[in-house]
C-alpha cells in the first residue's frame, strides 16, 4: 500500500476506475477499483442504494460503501449519464 491510501478520509470524491461483477446485469455489483495508484479489492459491501429515475432530468446514480481488504470504508458512485465512478474514503 502506497502513502496516497494512508491519508485521512476526505470531503470530495475522485474519478476512480471500478472493477464489477456483471451476472443477471451489466456492472451488477464492485469488486475492486483503483484509487490513488492503487488496486483495492472489496471485501464487503456495507450498504448499497440508488437515486433518481430513467428520466434524462433526473438520471440514475447508484452507491455503493463497501469495506476494502484492509479495512477502509470506501463510498463509490456511478454516475449513469456520464458512465462513470467516483470514489471516496470514509474512514
Amino acid at each position: 500500500m502506497d502513502d496516497e491510501t494512508k491519508r485521512p478520509p476526505q470531503e470530495y470524491d475522485e474519478r476512480a476506475t471500478v472493477e464489477c461483477y456483471s451476472g443477471y446485469k451489466a456492472g451488477e455489483r464492485p469488486l475492486a477499483f483503483a484509487y490513488r495508484g492503487c488496486r483495492l479489492e472489496i471485501s464487503e459491501i456495507l450498504d448499497r442504494w440508488y437515486e433518481g429515475t430513467s428520466d434524462s432530468a433526473r438520471p440514475k446514480t447508484d452507491y455503493f460503501k463497501v469495506r476494502t481488504k484492509d479495512g477502509k470504508v470506501y463510498l463509490l458512485r456511478y454516475l449513469s449519464l456520464f458512465d462513470a465512478w467516483t470514489a471516496r474514503r470514509l474512514k
